[in-house]
């Protein structure tokens, strides 16, 4: 893990505001995306779009990025993927019970959304379960096309 990113997970505020800037921008530019194709861009997209995302939150590219909904901490670096929340093995001092050095991904992950403004709240709301077929993918493409909020047959939002 890079001192870049861990030095920019511990500014949950200023990831915030990126992000939000990033989201207006990618939405301002929606109409020349589709015009281009979803499907090119999202191959123009993936590669910057995975560096970046590595560097500074270890991503995985699920394809459905929830990073300002989980104080800008990537619930699948969690060893068992929990995308919901935590699975109730977090130990007393707040670490993780498979990688007992590590701290739990939640723990962090609501310590962090404490210090947001903008999508404190959203830490509260129950995620769904990853859709795996999207992973590789541009999770901003995935947004702007709505295949981020599609859901597995008999998961009820």
């Amino acid at each position: 893990m890079g001192t870049i990113g861990q030095y920019l997970r511990n500014r949950p505020r200023l990831l915030e505001r990126l992000y939000s800037i990033s989201h207006r921008g990618i939405l301002r530019l929606s109409p020349l995306i589709e015009k281009i194709g979803f499907e090119r861009a999202d191959r123009w997209l993936q590669f910057p779009e995975e560096l970046t995302k590595r560097l500074m939150f270890d991503c995985t590219m699920c394809g459905q990025c929830i990073l300002h909904s989980t104080g800008m901490t990537c619930p699948m670096t969690c060893p068992k993927n929990l995308r919901n929340g935590p699975c109730g093995g977090v130990r007393e001092d707040g670490n993780c019970e498979v990688k007992p050095e590590m701290r739990c991904i939640w723990v962090e992950a609501f310590e962090r959304s404490q210090r947001m403004t903008l999508y404190r709240q959203e830490m509260m709301d129950i995620q769904p379960p990853v859709n795996r077929q999207l992973e590789g993918d541009s999770a901003w493409i995935n947004m702007l096309t709505g295949a981020d909020q599609r859901v597995s047959d008999g998961w009820d939002r």
